[in-house]
């Protein structure tokens, strides 16, 4: 018998932006049905030049002041040296990357390796495992010392590193207070969320940079399609930042548009309950600049919690694609978006497509629109699509859109594959197919599980769960119990405790006994699951199983571990 392996790869590529003076009748509310555009309509029929710096994107050249003022560095750009503590992580080595690209020094420090310091340290960034106040001396004797330092949330203030900067006069920020300093100068889209900003965000700065928009973007997760990893470094005013609500980080943020995609109670570690997540959220938006604009997912009730001020409701004519629907007190705009029907923006007819992903028809105040095609599952991406276009809309403001237009949209929305460790193919072999995604709340767990099912009906779906950090698992372990329905089998794994201390007395075990519904069981060892889940797939190779990974810690190492392991099994057996 021959029992193919097949990696997971995609082919993807990004599209230049196209160029044209001709001018386009607006487009009319009907469903738009055509699978191409015309090669030569740039996006909203605006002429553009993209050689050198006259290149022209939705918010136009890089202003005089972002070049005078953005931290008063600019003008011995060269000699400014950052050094980042906690480097390794999704955050802060999107900063260091993005200081990278805009010609500045970078160190910085970890006290593990991670994949993303992989791509730092090739770009030139110099690196250290551990923390030592020798990682902030360029020279022996300490003559030369770093012009800032930032740092992560997750390092404590008595880090040495801190302390002997602090003590030599080095400014430290927190990584909040950088983040405001790097994005004050532009026009900052917000996408924040409990769950689906990293893949909103991405979406949104994919799209609009393949449209032509010169963006900057920093996500907190690799993007395959971006050069950067997990950051796009342009020349233009419009910045995509992923809006981290841990550690209230972006408080320090002053935005033109905020994406909410939904609002639940996470970060047990820093959010009490979820009223203080939701408090955290308000005030969030209070930081929205004045003709702002507030895009909001409707069919989240956490999320429609943060409109509870009276809301003086706007004149719209739904012969326009008119992006402003509300107006809040606070004066900026707010549009709503959902599966539901009342929101402004509603996705219908949801259903499997040949790609293995969703289609739907993208409804305006009711009125069908234009059919949408993902290659990504799930209505969880449907959802985060739709923020996407939203956002494009308050983009364009009044300008009027085209069907050609609309359809460069649809095209670049399809050609889009996801972040990493998103329901990400590991691979297959035979008829065993491995999944690995980042889910770690309950509320992820279920909806990932969901997807699965959907894509395979009839197949065994096994489930491998890494709880991440004692805290969420004792503040939701109710909800995790009946997260898993959907699974045929059910393995949990010793906690991956992060930066914790077991003060809960709580472990895996406990979770593996609580589960509702599929058979589960408690297999600590990460070691021992790829082994035992290894033995059982080879016993009957040709039975279709799923196997998904979930959690935010090391678990991702167990699906690549299962696919080489079951290669050697199954290489000797047949």
């Amino acid at each position: 018998m021959e029992c193919p392996t097949t990696p997971a790869s995609h082919s993807h590529r990004l599209l230049s932006p196209v160029v044209s003076h001709q001018k386009h009748k607006p487009c009319q509310i009907k469903l738009c049905t055509k699978t191409h555009f015309e090669s030569n309509v740039d996006f909203f029929g605006i002429s553009a030049s993209i050689q050198g710096e006259k290149r022209n994107s939705l918010s136009g050249k890089l202003t005089e002041q972002r070049h005078q003022t953005l931290l008063s560095i600019k003008h011995h750009r060269e000699k400014y040296w950052v050094h980042f503590i906690g480097i390794g992580g999704c955050g802060l080595s999107a900063l260091a990357m993005l200081a990278l690209k805009q010609g500045m020094e970078v160190s910085g420090s970890d006290i593990v390796w991670s994949s993303f310091m992989d791509g730092l340290q090739e770009a030139g960034a110099r690196l250290y495992l551990g923390h030592s106040i020798s990682n902030i001396k360029r020279n022996g004797d300490g003559s030369s010392l770093p012009n800032a330092i930032v740092v992560s949330s997750a390092i404590p203030p008595e880090n040495v590193e801190i302390l002997h900067a602090k003590s030599l006069g080095v400014p430290v920020y927190k990584r909040d207070y950088w983040l405001g300093k790097i994005t004050e100068h532009y026009n900052l889209i917000a996408v924040s969320g409990t769950h689906g900003k990293s893949t909103t965000a991405s979406m949104l700065a994919y799209v609009l940079s393949a449209m032509g928009d010169d963006i900057t973007a920093i996500v907190g997760a690799h993007v395959p399609q971006f050069q950067g990893g997990n950051i796009i470094s342009g020349r233009g005013r419009n910045f995509v930042l992923e809006a981290d609500e841990y550690d209230g980080c972006f408080l320090g943020l002053s935005p033109y548009i905020v994406v909410v995609t939904n609002v639940e109670w996470e970060h047990v570690d820093v959010f009490k309950d979820e009223e203080a997540t939701i408090n955290a959220f308000r005030r969030f938006l209070k930081k929205i600049r004045s003709g702002g604009h507030l895009i909001l997912c409707g069919d989240s009730e956490g999320a429609s919690n943060l409109l509870n001020q009276r809301r003086q409701e706007t004149v719209s004519d739904h012969a326009q694609l008119t992006p402003s629907f509300q107006l809040s007190s606070d004066g900026y705009s707010i549009s709503t978006y959902g599966i539901s029907n009342f929101n402004d923006w509603h996705a219908s007819s949801i259903r499997l497509n040949s790609q293995g992903g969703s289609d739907y028809v993208l409804c305006h105040k009711g009125c069908p629109l234009a059919e949408i095609s993902l290659q990504l599952p799930g209505v969880h991406n449907v959802l985060n699509s739709l923020a996407v276009i939203v956002t494009v809309m308050a983009l364009v403001n009044d300008n009027n859109l085209t069907c050609d237009a609309i359809n460069r949209l649809r095209f670049h929305l399809n050609n889009f594959i996801g972040v990493s460790r998103r329901f990400k193919m590991i691979g297959r072999i035979c008829s065993c197919h491995i999944y690995d995604d980042y889910a770690h709340h309950p509320t992820e767990v279920h909806a990932v599980i969901q997807t699965a099912r959907q894509k395979f009906p009839v197949g065994a779906l096994w489930v491998v769960f890494q709880p991440h950090t004692f805290s969420r698992l004792a503040a939701f372990m109710k909800d995790f119990a009946a997260a898993f329905g959907d699974a045929d089998r059910v393995v949990i794994t010793e906690v991956y405790a992060s930066r914790e201390v077991n003060i809960w007395n709580i472990s895996g075990k406990d979770l593996a006994t609580s589960v509702v519904g599929p058979r589960s069981e408690y297999i600590p060892s990460l070691e021992d699951v790829v082994d035992i889940l290894a033995l059982g797939i080879s016993i009957n190779p040709n039975r279709e199983t799923v196997v998904l990974t979930l959690g935010a810690g090391d678990i991702t190492n167990v699906g690549v571990k299962l696919l080489s392991k079951l290669q050697e099994r199954l290489e000797k057996t047949y």
